[in-house]
């Protein structure tokens, strides 16, 4: 069984990833992630949650390299004094040509700079090779368990060919609770559903988005649900989605989906 992480947009308020952050390490969560956007400083957030916990691990999924320079990256780590010991440093390719020079490159760049975990988003098999070649740990998004164990392969291949052992595989896989949720599930798949990589993912897969995600009305419902991918994971990332992203909500899933709760791994050596 997998250890379980927890995500959330780094967009929303500090005052609720200081309140998930801290639950999250007391409830005994391996890892607390959020992403980065244009509106969401991934490393920002991350900072906010380091200053109240000290044990849970910290990631980032992902850094774009479209938008992040490695010399960036690695000067706002030193900025934000972000513990490089408890952190998963997540980058991406973002979009344009040159995806895979433009991850090699930051990669190693990264690997000398900073000392911490180094996390490859991927999801087709030449990124996951690459991961495999390069990375400590891939991070995948919006894929099906049946499809872990293909991810899985291209990775090995990657990692074989390196003589480097498998990186950890993590995965988001998205959580609505509640049917107020529901909705915003749904939009958030069918603006997924509309990126050409993504819709390059879900044709590979054969699955529309909501069939890479969990929407259940009821707690109870959720050990269930997450069961098939944290058979094949080594850390599976309940990514968040509420209504509204308030902190009643946020902290209503972190209690529901706790590793305490659902009887799944926790914090290395917890």
């Amino acid at each position: 069984m997998s250890a379980r992480g927890f995500g959330l947009a780094a967009a929303v308020s500090h005052e609720v990833i200081r309140a998930a952050a801290a639950a999250c390490e007391a409830l005994g969560y391996r890892t607390f992630w959020v992403n980065d956007t244009p509106d969401g400083d991934g490393l920002a957030a991350l900072a906010a949650a380091a200053s109240v916990t000290q044990r849970i691990a910290l990631g980032v999924g992902v850094l774009p390299l479209t938008r992040w320079t490695p010399e960036r990256i690695a000067e706002r780590v030193r900025e934000l004094e972000l513990p490089v010991d408890r952190l998963r440093l997540g980058i991406g390719s973002g979009a344009g040509p040159g995806a895979l020079a433009r991850v090699r490159a930051g990669a190693l760049a990264l690997r000398a700079a900073v000392p911490c975990e180094l996390v490859i988003a991927a999801l087709g098999p030449r990124m996951c090779r690459l991961a495999g070649e390069l990375a400590d740990a891939v991070l995948f998004n919006w894929l099906t368990p049946a499809h872990v164990e293909q991810s899985t392969h291209w990775l090995a291949e990657g990692a074989t060919a390196a003589g480097r052992a498998l990186p950890r595989r993590y995965a988001y896989v998205r959580v609505a609770l509640g049917r107020q949720a529901f909705s915003r599930l749904e939009e958030e798949a069918a603006r997924y559903e509309r990126f050409p990589g993504y819709r390059e993912h879900f044709a590979r897969m054969g699955v529309r988005a909501l069939a890479t995600a969990i929407a259940v009305e009821y707690a109870e419902e959720l050990a269930t649900a997450l069961k098939p991918w944290e058979t094949q994971l080594d850390e599976t990332v309940v990514r968040a989605v509420t209504a509204h992203d308030r902190l009643d909500e946020v902290l209503a899933l972190v209690e529901a989906a706790a590793p305490a709760q659902l009887g799944s791994g926790g914090q290395a050596g917890s």
